[in-house]
């Protein structure tokens, strides 16, 4: 395991424990307030970060014996958002997802995927390399590593959307950082560079939907 997969664990696990944290202080009207994503209420985000273990399980049984066609998160990234990507496409299907689970899922279940579930059946495939092969239904295949690396960032970005529905403290510093670094690494280097130095025209942000 390297440091730097251990690193995306870690903070994995302690952004989730703040999801957890917050969930169980919110009032009832708390988890039906509206968020900043139009039509997402503050229980449908909490059912889309929160962790299914059964995934965890599934990634162990996709395992395959051959080279990754996308290595790193910003590679996922990139061939979602790209256009006509998934992101784009399936934008509808996974705000219907995020509902039915928020309905068929009471807060405290979706509280304790965070906290307890989640963590367990992470560490419980602790033993797959980072580099390790897995079958992908949209990409054909990707790395370990490169999964919980976009789950990290869909973690910490979709927390700064619950602060801004309901309040409480920034995502860990770490975290923040992490996601910012994946965010840059997804767009063009040169046009980034360029318009972060004020120096480019060409449109770079969002590098996500």
């Amino acid at each position: 395991m390297d440091s730097q997969n251990d690193q995306v664990r870690a903070l994995l696990v302690e952004v989730w424990a703040s999801w957890a944290e917050r969930g169980a202080a919110l009032t009832a009207e708390d988890w039906e307030r509206s968020t900043r994503l139009p039509g997402w209420t503050v229980r449908e985000l909490f059912a889309h970060v929160a962790p299914v273990p059964e995934m965890f399980a599934g990634l162990r049984a996709a395992v395959l014996d051959a080279p990754a066609e996308v290595v790193d998160g910003a590679g996922i990234l990139r061939a979602y958002n790209r256009p006509g990507g998934i992101a784009h496409t399936a934008a509808e299907q996974v705000a219907e997802a995020a509902k039915q689970t928020a309905e068929a899922a009471e807060p405290a279940v979706l509280i304790a995927r965070l906290g307890v579930e989640g963590p367990a059946a992470l560490e419980g495939i602790a033993d797959l390399s980072p580099g390790a092969t897995v079958a992908h239904p949209l990409l054909g295949s990707v790395t370990v590593g490169a999964l919980g690396e976009v789950a990290l960032m869909e973690a910490t970005v979709h927390l700064l959307d619950l602060v801004a529905a309901v309040g409480g403290p920034q995502p860990a510093e770490e975290a923040l950082d992490f996601t910012r670094a994946l965010l840059a690494r997804v767009a063009d280097p040169v046009a980034f560079i360029e318009a972060a130095t004020g120096r480019g025209t060409r449109a770079v942000l969002p590098v996500v939907r």
